[in-house]
């Protein structure tokens, strides 16, 4: 059973930084692709970055461009979204989903539960 578990959320004032963690488990091979997801209040969900496991391919929204960071460490299934200057913007629910077989998520296959980013002004 494949499994995803975000972590690293929190409460950060502007132009403060913020890791999030997105544990992966159950995958039988690394032919697969995570991707960070938001959703704030009253809004749509968007995808915001994604990374390819097995060619580390990378994608990044252009709202969080040269500001969020992606990342993979394979050893420990774990894929980071470093995000650094963050904005009041950038509050909401952050979600990590997978996809198999792909090199970014479009349809995801699995979703974690979400957590929560608060960037105060």
């Amino acid at each position: 059973e494949v499994q995803l578990v975000e972590s690293g959320g929190g409460l950060v004032q502007a132009g403060g930084s913020l890791r999030l963690s997105c544990a992966a488990s159950g995958f039988t091979s690394d032919d697969y692709a995570i991707g960070w997801f938001r959703q704030a209040p009253g809004k749509a969900r968007e995808g915001i970055s994604c990374i390819s496991i097995s060619h580390g391919s990378t994608w990044y929204k252009d709202s969080v461009k040269g500001r969020f960071t992606i990342s993979s460490d394979n050893a420990k299934n774990t894929v980071y979204l470093q995000m650094n200057s963050l904005k009041p913007e950038d509050t909401a629910v952050y979600y990590c989903a997978a996809e198999v077989g792909r090199l970014c998520v479009h349809l995801a296959d699995y979703w974690g539960q979400g957590t929560q980013v608060t960037v105060s002004s």
